[in-house]
């Protein structure tokens, strides 16, 4: 039987926080990429047993990963926050050729959109970047977030609960 604790973060910071530092984000993706078996963690990441059950416990309570017959795997949730840093990863790997993207935007001369589609084609390889970029990605609240205006109906603190 699977259990579940306190699987409702209140915040994004709280999710964020269970996997700031390096060892917990290295034993997420291990729990994300084992399939279940994730008994000799504690040996290869070298963190003593209450390193290892407490970043257990901060992944489980932010609602990442679960237990189930003794072995730990990601949650729907967990999933989906696992693919999100897979695309902060690729962004970072991305760093400086996003960045003379930003470059060249900004400079006094502009870009027209062809140009700037152009450019984001041939400097950017990954798909799912690309479609930020190019704002295709009609159905992520960050890309619209980006390129509309925020409603003036909806109040601040409304908007960031949404993320």
């Amino acid at each position: 039987m699977v259990q579940y604790r306190r699987i409702s973060p209140r915040l994004v910071s709280d999710i964020l926080t269970a996997i700031s530092d390096d060892k917990s984000l290295l034993l997420f993706n291990t729990i994300a990429l084992s399939s279940g078996n994730t008994d000799i963690l504690i040996t290869k990441l070298r963190l003593t047993r209450r390193q290892y059950y407490s970043r257990m416990s901060a992944l489980t309570n932010a609602g990442l990963i679960s237990r189930s017959n003794g072995k730990y795997f990601l949650t729907s949730f967990g999933k989906v926050v696992y693919e999100a840093q897979l695309l902060i990863r690729k962004a970072k790997q991305n760093f400086w050729k996003l960045r003379a993207i930003d470059s060249v935007e900004s400079s006094p001369h502009g870009l027209s959109s062809e140009e700037r589609s152009k450019i984001i084609q041939t400097l950017i390889v990954e798909d799912d970047l690309k479609e930020i970029l190019l704002g295709r990605n009609k159905t992520n609240p960050v890309v619209k977030s980006v390129n509309q205006p925020p409603s003036r109906a909806a109040a601040p603190s409304t908007q960031l609960s949404a993320f």
